[in-house]
Protein backbone atom coordinates (compact mmCIF):
# COMPACT_ATOMS: atom_id res chain seq x y z
CA UNK A 1 0.00 0.00 0.00
CA UNK A 2 3.16 2.07 1.10
CA UNK A 3 4.20 1.90 -2.56
CA UNK A 4 1.51 2.38 -4.07
CA UNK A 5 0.61 5.68 -2.65
CA UNK A 6 4.33 6.66 -3.23
CA UNK A 7 4.18 6.14 -6.81
CA UNK A 8 0.58 7.96 -6.84
CA UNK A 9 2.35 11.19 -5.66
CA UNK A 10 5.78 10.46 -7.68
CA UNK A 11 8.16 9.43 -5.27
CA UNK A 12 10.42 6.81 -6.07
CA UNK A 13 11.32 3.74 -4.33
CA UNK A 14 14.95 4.01 -2.76
CA UNK A 15 17.42 1.12 -3.48
CA UNK A 16 17.58 0.07 0.31
CA UNK A 17 15.20 0.06 3.10
CA UNK A 18 16.67 2.57 5.18
CA UNK A 19 14.11 5.06 4.29
CA UNK A 20 11.01 2.85 4.86
CA UNK A 21 9.99 4.80 7.80
CA UNK A 22 10.03 8.08 6.40
CA UNK A 23 7.14 10.48 5.66
CA UNK A 24 6.83 13.63 4.34
CA UNK A 25 4.09 16.17 4.95
CA UNK A 26 3.61 18.24 1.85
CA UNK A 27 1.26 21.65 0.93
CA UNK A 28 -1.75 20.04 -1.19
CA UNK A 29 -4.77 21.92 -3.83
CA UNK A 30 -8.55 20.70 -3.19
CA UNK A 31 -7.36 17.97 -5.57
CA UNK A 32 -4.62 15.83 -2.77
CA UNK A 33 -2.89 15.12 -6.02
CA UNK A 34 -1.90 18.69 -6.53
CA UNK A 35 1.36 19.46 -4.94
CA UNK A 36 2.83 22.84 -4.93
CA UNK A 37 5.15 23.95 -2.60
CA UNK A 38 8.57 25.08 -3.91
CA UNK A 39 9.87 24.14 -0.27
CA UNK A 40 8.21 20.77 -0.57
CA UNK A 41 9.60 20.37 -4.30
CA UNK A 42 12.74 20.83 -2.84
CA UNK A 43 12.35 18.13 -0.48
CA UNK A 44 11.19 15.64 -2.77
CA UNK A 45 13.82 16.01 -5.20
CA UNK A 46 16.43 16.36 -2.38
CA UNK A 47 15.02 12.50 -1.08
CA UNK A 48 15.47 11.40 -5.43
CA UNK A 49 18.88 12.87 -5.56
CA UNK A 50 19.53 10.79 -2.38
CA UNK A 51 17.57 6.93 -3.90
CA UNK A 52 15.31 7.76 -0.65
CA UNK A 53 12.22 6.94 -0.07
CA UNK A 54 9.23 8.30 1.87
CA UNK A 55 5.06 8.30 2.48
CA UNK A 56 4.22 11.45 1.47
CA UNK A 57 0.91 12.80 3.19
CA UNK A 58 -1.26 15.79 1.42
CA UNK A 59 -1.27 18.77 4.01
CA UNK A 60 -3.44 22.14 3.56
CA UNK A 61 -2.82 25.40 4.82
CA UNK A 62 -5.51 25.78 7.45
CA UNK A 63 -4.39 21.95 8.77
CA UNK A 64 -2.19 23.10 11.78
CA UNK A 65 -2.96 20.40 14.05
CA UNK A 66 -1.69 17.34 11.33
CA UNK A 67 1.69 18.90 12.11
CA UNK A 68 1.28 20.00 15.46
CA UNK A 69 4.00 17.69 16.38
CA UNK A 70 6.32 19.34 14.70
CA UNK A 71 6.54 22.63 16.62
CA UNK A 72 5.75 25.13 13.78
CA UNK A 73 2.94 25.31 11.48
CA UNK A 74 4.68 25.13 7.80
CA UNK A 75 6.08 22.64 5.36
CA UNK A 76 7.62 20.17 4.49
CA UNK A 77 7.84 18.21 7.42
CA UNK A 78 10.19 15.16 7.14
CA UNK A 79 9.63 12.09 9.81
CA UNK A 80 11.97 9.89 9.48
CA UNK A 81 12.01 7.50 11.95
CA UNK A 82 11.82 9.05 16.07
CA UNK A 83 13.79 12.43 14.24
CA UNK A 84 11.54 14.59 13.08
CA UNK A 85 12.98 17.78 10.80
CA UNK A 86 11.43 21.18 10.07
CA UNK A 87 12.58 23.70 7.04
CA UNK A 88 13.72 22.48 3.28
CA UNK A 89 16.99 23.90 3.54
CA UNK A 90 17.71 21.95 7.38
CA UNK A 91 16.35 18.87 5.39
CA UNK A 92 19.01 19.50 2.85
CA UNK A 93 21.25 19.23 5.23
CA UNK A 94 19.94 16.34 7.46
CA UNK A 95 19.55 13.92 4.25
CA UNK A 96 23.35 14.84 3.66
CA UNK A 97 24.84 14.36 7.20
CA UNK A 98 22.54 11.05 7.74
CA UNK A 99 22.79 9.30 4.46
CA UNK A 100 25.68 10.64 3.28
CA UNK A 101 26.07 8.78 -0.21
CA UNK A 102 25.01 10.86 -3.32
CA UNK A 103 26.20 14.41 -2.10
CA UNK A 104 23.33 16.58 -2.44
CA UNK A 105 24.80 19.98 -1.56
CA UNK A 106 27.77 20.08 -2.54
CA UNK A 107 31.44 21.70 -1.51
CA UNK A 108 31.28 23.94 -0.37
CA UNK A 109 27.74 24.46 1.15
CA UNK A 110 27.56 28.30 0.98
CA UNK A 111 27.28 27.58 -3.35
CA UNK A 112 23.67 25.91 -2.38
CA UNK A 113 23.08 28.15 0.63
CA UNK A 114 23.79 31.67 -1.56
CA UNK A 115 21.09 29.90 -4.13
CA UNK A 116 18.47 29.61 -1.17
CA UNK A 117 18.74 32.66 -0.36
CA UNK A 118 18.96 34.63 -3.47
CA UNK A 119 15.41 32.54 -4.51
CA UNK A 120 14.22 33.17 -1.20
CA UNK A 121 14.35 37.15 -1.05
CA UNK A 122 14.47 37.58 -4.75
CA UNK A 123 12.81 35.13 -7.58
CA UNK A 124 9.71 33.88 -4.76
CA UNK A 125 7.89 37.81 -4.88
CA UNK A 126 7.90 37.88 -8.23
CA UNK A 127 6.66 34.57 -9.18
CA UNK A 128 4.26 34.97 -6.42
CA UNK A 129 3.07 38.52 -8.42
CA UNK A 130 3.01 36.29 -11.32
CA UNK A 131 0.52 33.15 -10.01
CA UNK A 132 -0.96 34.10 -6.70
CA UNK A 133 -4.44 35.00 -8.10
CA UNK A 134 -4.31 31.04 -9.80
CA UNK A 135 -3.12 29.43 -6.84
CA UNK A 136 -6.77 30.56 -5.09
CA UNK A 137 -8.53 28.84 -7.77
CA UNK A 138 -6.91 25.23 -6.57
CA UNK A 139 -7.12 25.33 -3.16
CA UNK A 140 -9.37 23.41 -1.04
CA UNK A 141 -12.75 25.93 0.12
CA UNK A 142 -11.19 25.70 4.21
CA UNK A 143 -8.30 27.19 2.37
CA UNK A 144 -8.95 29.74 0.82
CA UNK A 145 -10.13 32.93 2.91
CA UNK A 146 -6.97 32.14 4.72
CA UNK A 147 -4.99 32.31 2.17
CA UNK A 148 -6.21 35.38 0.52
CA UNK A 149 -6.30 37.61 4.20
CA UNK A 150 -2.64 36.83 4.35
CA UNK A 151 -1.42 36.81 0.76
CA UNK A 152 -3.13 39.82 0.29
CA UNK A 153 -1.57 41.54 3.59
CA UNK A 154 1.75 40.41 2.69
CA UNK A 155 1.49 41.22 -1.03
CA UNK A 156 -0.76 44.63 -1.12
CA UNK A 157 -3.34 44.00 -3.03
CA UNK A 158 -6.04 42.32 -4.16
CA UNK A 159 -5.21 38.71 -5.80
CA UNK A 160 -7.06 39.00 -9.04
CA UNK A 161 -5.35 42.69 -9.23
CA UNK A 162 -1.92 41.81 -8.63
CA UNK A 163 -1.80 39.19 -11.47
CA UNK A 164 -4.08 41.30 -13.85
CA UNK A 165 -1.10 43.31 -16.05
CA UNK A 166 1.27 39.97 -15.47
CA UNK A 167 1.74 39.93 -19.66
CA UNK A 168 3.20 43.20 -19.45
CA UNK A 169 5.53 42.38 -15.95
CA UNK A 170 6.99 39.28 -16.76
CA UNK A 171 9.95 40.27 -18.93
CA UNK A 172 10.93 42.57 -15.02
CA UNK A 173 10.73 39.24 -13.43
CA UNK A 174 12.51 36.99 -15.99
CA UNK A 175 15.17 39.96 -15.81
CA UNK A 176 15.77 39.11 -12.17
CA UNK A 177 17.25 35.37 -13.43
CA UNK A 178 19.99 36.49 -14.42
CA UNK A 179 22.38 35.26 -12.26
CA UNK A 180 20.98 31.91 -12.86
CA UNK A 181 21.87 32.41 -16.69
CA UNK A 182 25.20 33.06 -16.08
CA UNK A 183 26.63 30.74 -14.60
CA UNK A 184 24.65 28.05 -16.88
CA UNK A 185 27.15 29.55 -19.38
CA UNK A 186 29.54 27.20 -17.98
CA UNK A 187 27.86 23.87 -17.54
CA UNK A 188 23.99 22.13 -18.25
CA UNK A 189 23.49 22.45 -14.31
CA UNK A 190 23.84 25.56 -11.58
CA UNK A 191 25.43 22.55 -9.76
CA UNK A 192 28.05 22.16 -12.39
CA UNK A 193 28.60 18.80 -14.26
CA UNK A 194 25.93 17.20 -11.95
CA UNK A 195 22.60 18.48 -11.03
CA UNK A 196 22.49 19.04 -7.27
CA UNK A 197 20.75 21.07 -4.21
CA UNK A 198 21.50 24.40 -6.31
CA UNK A 199 19.20 23.49 -8.88
CA UNK A 200 16.27 22.06 -6.67
CA UNK A 201 16.22 25.26 -5.17
CA UNK A 202 15.43 27.11 -8.36
CA UNK A 203 13.90 23.85 -10.13
CA UNK A 204 11.01 23.65 -7.21
CA UNK A 205 10.14 27.41 -7.28
CA UNK A 206 9.87 27.24 -10.79
CA UNK A 207 7.75 23.85 -10.34
CA UNK A 208 5.56 25.64 -8.10
CA UNK A 209 4.29 27.64 -10.82
CA UNK A 210 3.90 25.62 -13.25
CA UNK A 211 1.86 23.21 -10.66
CA UNK A 212 -0.72 26.16 -10.15
CA UNK A 213 -0.78 28.07 -13.13
CA UNK A 214 -0.71 28.03 -17.41
CA UNK A 215 0.76 31.64 -17.08
CA UNK A 216 4.59 30.52 -18.86
CA UNK A 217 7.17 32.29 -16.97
CA UNK A 218 10.24 31.34 -19.28
CA UNK A 219 10.27 32.60 -22.88
CA UNK A 220 11.32 29.26 -25.12
CA UNK A 221 14.67 31.30 -25.85
CA UNK A 222 16.10 31.51 -22.55
CA UNK A 223 18.76 29.24 -22.01
CA UNK A 224 16.72 28.81 -18.57
CA UNK A 225 14.22 27.03 -20.66
CA UNK A 226 16.05 24.40 -21.41
CA UNK A 227 18.13 23.64 -18.37
CA UNK A 228 14.06 23.44 -16.89
CA UNK A 229 13.63 20.73 -19.58
CA UNK A 230 16.13 18.91 -18.68
CA UNK A 231 14.87 19.31 -14.35
CA UNK A 232 11.59 17.62 -15.66
CA UNK A 233 13.19 14.81 -17.06
CA UNK A 234 15.55 14.10 -14.26
CA UNK A 235 14.71 11.03 -11.44
CA UNK A 236 12.14 9.46 -14.15
CA UNK A 237 10.26 12.64 -14.97
CA UNK A 238 9.69 13.09 -11.09
CA UNK A 239 8.66 16.95 -12.25
CA UNK A 240 7.43 16.17 -15.81
CA UNK A 241 4.99 13.73 -14.56
CA UNK A 242 3.55 15.68 -11.87
CA UNK A 243 -0.11 17.10 -11.28
CA UNK A 244 -0.68 20.57 -13.03
CA UNK A 245 -3.86 22.66 -13.37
Amino acid sequence: MVQARMEAIGLRQGDGDEAMGMTLYELAGADPALRFSPYCWRTRLALAHKGLAADAVPWRFTDKAAIAFSGQTRVPVLVDGGKTVVDSWAIAEYLDDTYPGAPLLGAPRAHARFINGWVDSQVHGGIARLVVSDIHTVLAEQDKEYFRQTREKALGGQLEALTADRAERVDGFRALLAPARLMLRHGDWLGGAAPDYADYILLGSLQWARCVSRFELLAQDDPLFAWRARGLALFDGLLGRAKTV
